[in-house]
């Protein structure tokens, strides 16, 4: 491995510290937020953190392509478990954790696919973490072009669409409207009846009914 891969010592306006603090700030802010703590404020800072997170991928985006120093990527270690994030965001989400998402809207006729909140939340801090462990060993380009490489092609549509699902749950929440029925939507194997009951009865549920486990019910 070469010198400069080691050594790369961005200023404190440059542009990577300004992406690494970002990306940081919502590393934290999640995390600390699957503790639950404060379940009647965890949808709101949710949108709140996926929002700012992707302004940082948006200034990803927009910059020209990085190329990493390296051939190919050196090794980070071993990934973080996300199986406990991904649990606790389940249960504190539950039950609007399942949503549908279109992929991609330039396909024609997509068919809508079910998604978790819980394990959208879990894929986006595992990748925002591996550039993270690039960026904390001084490999910043490397840590630049994952962030950025991946920001098209997962972390990046990820967050859209959480994003989407969140502020539309918010929505549902604040105007007092009932969500629309998931029709046995799930994102495990068809034929389980357990889940496909229990993502029916979450279709059912009012959004005065979610709003008060997750303590933003208002009138309460």
């Amino acid at each position: 491995m070469s010198d400069a891969t080691l050594h790369e010592t961005p200023a404190p306006d440059d542009f990577a510290v300004q992406i690494a603090d970002q990306i940081e700030s919502f590393l934290v802010a999640v995390t600390e937020l699957a503790k639950g703590d404060e379940p009647g404020s965890s949808i709101p800072y949710l949108l709140l953190e996926v929002s700012q997170v992707l302004l940082a991928g948006g200034r990803l985006g927009a910059h020209e392509d990085f190329v990493p120093v390296e051939r190919y990527e050196p090794d980070t270690g071993p990934e973080p478990d996300m199986d406990e994030l991904r649990e606790r965001f389940a249960r504190l989400l539950d039950p609007a954790d399942v949503y549908s998402e279109v992929f991609d809207p330039y396909v024609p006729r997509s068919e809508p696919v079910p998604h978790r909140l819980s394990d959208d939340l879990a894929a986006i801090v595992t990748d925002l973490r591996h550039g993270m462990a690039h960026y904390r060993a001084g490999r910043v380009t490397e840590a630049l072009w994952w962030w950025q490489f991946s920001y098209f092609s997962n972390w990046g549509p990820t967050a859209s669409a959480t994003l989407r699902a969140l502020q539309s749950l918010l929505a549902h929440i604040r105007n007092e409207s009932p969500l629309e029925a998931l029709d046995g939507l799930d994102t495990d194997a068809a034929g389980e009846a357990d889940e496909k009951a229990l993502e029916e009865e979450a279709g059912r549920v009012m959004a005065a009914e979610i709003a008060v486990p997750l303590g933003l019910d208002h009138q309460a």
